[in-house]
C-alpha cells in the first residue's frame, strides 16, 4: 500500500470558533485527540485554506463538540458547507451558548464540550495542529448517573469516522484492566 494515515476509527467532532454571532462558525475535524493528561491538552489539525483557520489562528480558542449519533446529519453538512457562504448555526439549527473560560461559542446540542486554548501552532505540511489546552468540561446530564455521580459516556452514542464513513459507538467489551481481573 501507499504510506498514508490509517489510523482509524478517528473520533467525529464539530469544532466551534470566534467571538461574536458574526464571526462563529463549525469546522468538522477528524484529526483530532488527546496528547497530555496533566495539563489536560488536546489537538487539533486543520488545513490553512479552511475558513475556520485563520479565526483560531487569530482567536487562539476553539471549543470542541463531541458528536452523538442524532448529531451525524448536521456534522456532516457542517463538513461539506463552507462558512464563507453559510451560517452553520442557523443553517443547522445548533445552538451556540457561551462557555465559562473562552469566548468560541459551545454547541447546546453536543454531549460533550471541551472549551480548549491554544498553546502552540505547529506547521506539518497539509495541516497545521493546534495543541491546545483544555480549560473547561460540559457534559450533559443525562451522562451522569443520579446516585453516584459517574458519568456513562456510552449514553451520548457518540460517533466516529473511518474511510468515509460515520458508525455509532457504544457496545461495551470490556473495561480497563479486565484482562487481568480475577474471574
Amino acid at each position: 500500500m501507499k504510506a498514508g494515515n490509517m489510523l482509524n476509527p478517528a473520533p467525529v467532532v464539530m469544532v466551534s470558533c470566534g467571538e461574536t454571532p458574526d464571526e462563529y462558525n463549525i469546522i468538522t475535524v477528524a484529526w483530532c485527540g488527546t496528547v497530555c493528561s496533566d495539563p489536560p491538552m488536546c489537538y487539533i489539525s486543520v488545513r490553512p485554506e479552511r475558513h475556520s483557520y485563520p479565526i483560531i489562528k487569530e482567536r487562539q480558542e476553539f471549543v470542541i463538540n463531541l458528536v452523538s449519533a442524532e448529531l451525524a446529519e448536521r456534522t456532516d453538512w457542517c463538513g461539506v458547507r463552507s462558512g464563507k457562504k453559510y451560517n452553520k448555526f442557523l443553517e443547522t439549527d445548533l445552538t451556540p451558548v457561551h462557555g465559562s473560560k473562552v469566548k468560541a461559542p459551545l454547541i447546546y446540542e453536543a454531549p460533550v464540550n471541551l472549551e480548549c486554548v491554544v498553546r502552540q501552532v505547529i506547521p506539518l505540511g497539509s495541516h497545521d495542529m493546534f495543541l491546545a489546552e483544555i480549560v473547561a468540561v460540559h457534559a450533559n446530564e443525562v451522562l451522569f448517573d443520579k446516585k453516584s455521580g459517574a458519568m456513562h459516556l456510552e449514553r451520548a452514542n457518540l460517533v466516529s469516522y473511518s474511510n468515509g464513513h460515520y458508525y455509532q459507538l457504544g457496545k461495551i467489551i470490556g473495561k480497563f484492566g479486565f484482562s487481568v481481573e480475577k474471574k
